[in-house]
């Protein structure tokens, strides 16, 4: 993934903060926020990942006349294989991580770019699980790294058998 351009702005931050359920006035009232450690506004610990929103090419985002794999089975219309290998059906996100190097605010404009990380499996109870871990850099309009944030996710590779 790599965004460009990712404007952090007051509006965003506040409704951010409404959809997880953070009434921490730091997110939305400027006089408060003014008179606490932090000076002013700033955006909550996970913002940055409503930065995939100005990824074109994001994959849990719908596109408009495509099929979208939803949250569902088939909510659209995806056919997706069945049998062994990975599959976009039989991963997870296992763990999330962030490093705030200084706290967002409103003005700021991140520039996003996400690298691979370790890759490792182990054997689990219905066949091998793969893991895989990736780093995402948000560096500010100044080229300063603002976030770093550290993601796994595991997809099982179910054995294959006569069956299938």
């Amino acid at each position: 993934m790599t965004i460009e351009r990712f404007p952090v702005e007051e509006g965003a931050i506040m409704l951010f903060a409404r959809a997880i359920g953070d009434p921490n006035p730091v997110y939305s009232d400027v006089g408060k926020a003014r008179d606490t450690e932090v000076g002013g506004i700033i955006a909550p610990p996970t913002f940055v990942q409503s930065s995939a929103q100005f990824d074109p090419d994001y994959h849990l985002r719908p596109k408009l006349g495509q099929p979208w794999s939803g949250s569902g089975r088939n909510p659209t219309g995806v056919v997706r294989e069945s049998g062994g290998g990975p599959s976009l059906t039989r991963g997870l996100h296992a763990e999330q991580e962030f490093t705030y190097h200084r706290p967002l605010r409103p003005g700021d404009v991140l520039q996003a770019t996400t690298e691979p990380g370790k890759e490792w499996e182990r054997q689990g109870r219905s066949g091998k699980l793969v893991f895989r871990e990736r780093i995402t850099e948000y560096r500010d309009q100044a080229g300063e790294l603002v976030v770093t944030a550290r993601s796994v996710g595991v997809q099982t590779e179910r054995p294959v058998t006569e069956e299938s």
